[in-house]
């Protein structure tokens, strides 16, 4: 049977968080055993807020050496960087052209963005989600491995394929949202109620991937919880459950276990025993992504072969989305 397609992306701008590790990354090496996978480093995303040449480059490839590190084999997916392939920024165009304003200016990350970036409030930011569903669209995906936070841009690109079928015929298959049921949000260490980001400007709010053991169990120690000294998941409880959330996604056992396991203890061990068990998971992570930085040749050559993959089914929809909306492909 053939298998079902999934592509997924993340941005090479600023440091990953454990969010991103565990809602994300650490899942590829499950999804390439499951689904024809892409997977791409999404450097023209990046560039819709500033960033430096030189930075951009080098995270590029550190976010390819960590997708490796984590237990992604480009043998068995398409690892690739996006601006290699031409096809997303020109399937983008056409998709332009079905795609209100009105849209785009409804979604949250371009409020979200603007309001942060209100110095460069540009075309790219605000076509951001259209470019996104040129990404999935383009290898006639059937999931999209999304935080809870990003469903609305799988939404519009479900919209924006069904529009374009509608006009033009069928075209492109209609994607589907896959969340992750535990882990999906990893909350701000500081703020509970809201998700944990790289680009928090209180560095105790997030744990990034990057971060020693000292300094993971430092941030953890700091963690915001409550007056209520009971280790269990609630509403009224969102620190301590967003700590619950963490050791249990790194420790891969469900929340209620995780509660009865700290039953009785206290808040001291209980945020030591949460930072040292997401320490250790990362150790050997970040080792094998430092060893393989060291290696340059293999990562260019992994890319490179994610790339030839990638560019031919991107071109096998592009040139079929051409035909439909008449452009002229000579003789």
């Amino acid at each position: 049977m053939e298998k079902k397609i999934m592509y997924s992306a993340v941005q090479p701008s600023g440091n990953l968080t454990i969010g991103n590790y565990v809602g994300t990354i650490r899942n590829w090496t499950r999804y390439q055993e499951e689904y024809d996978c892409f997977f791409a480093m999404a450097d023209m995303h990046a560039i819709t807020v500033r960033q430096d040449p030189a930075d951009l480059r080098r995270r590029t490839l550190e976010l390819a050496a960590l997708y490796l590190a984590c237990g992604v084999d480009p043998n068995k997916c398409a690892l690739y960087v996006q601006s290699r392939i031409p096809q997303h920024a020109e399937l983008c165009w056409v998709l332009n052209t079905l795609t209100y304003v009105g849209e785009m200016e409804r979604m949250t990350q371009f409020k979200d963005k603007s309001a942060k970036h209100a110095d460069n409030i540009n075309m790219g930011l605000m076509d951001y989600p259209v470019l996104m569903a040129a990404d999935i669209l383009l290898y006639q995906s059937d999931l999209v491995p999304v935080g809870i936070d990003q469903t609305q841009h799988v939404e519009i690109t479900r919209d924006i394929a069904v529009r374009f079928n509608n006009r033009y015929g069928e075209t492109f298959r209609v994607p589907q949202a896959l969340i992750q049921k535990q882990g999906a949000k990893i909350m701000s260490l500081q703020d509970p109620l809201k998700k944990m980001s790289k680009s928090d400007e209180n560095l105790n709010a997030s744990v990034f991937l990057s971060d020693d053991k000292d300094t993971i169990i430092r941030k953890f120690k700091r963690a915001v919880t409550d007056s209520d000294s009971r280790i269990v998941a609630s509403a009224e409880k969102p620190g301590v459950t967003n700590l619950l959330t963490i050791y249990a996604s790194f420790a891969g056992i469900t929340v209620e276990e995780a509660e009865k396991q700290f039953e009785g203890r206290g808040y001291g061990e209980f945020k030591l025993a949460v930072g040292e068990r997401v320490a250790e998971t990362l150790a050997p992570v970040q080792a094998e992504q430092k060893r393989l930085l060291a290696d340059k040749g293999y990562l260019a050559s992994a890319l490179q072969a994610g790339a030839e993959r990638a560019y031919k089914a991107a071109r096998k929809t592009l040139s079929k989305v051409h035909r439909k909306i008449g452009f002229y492909l000579g003789e």
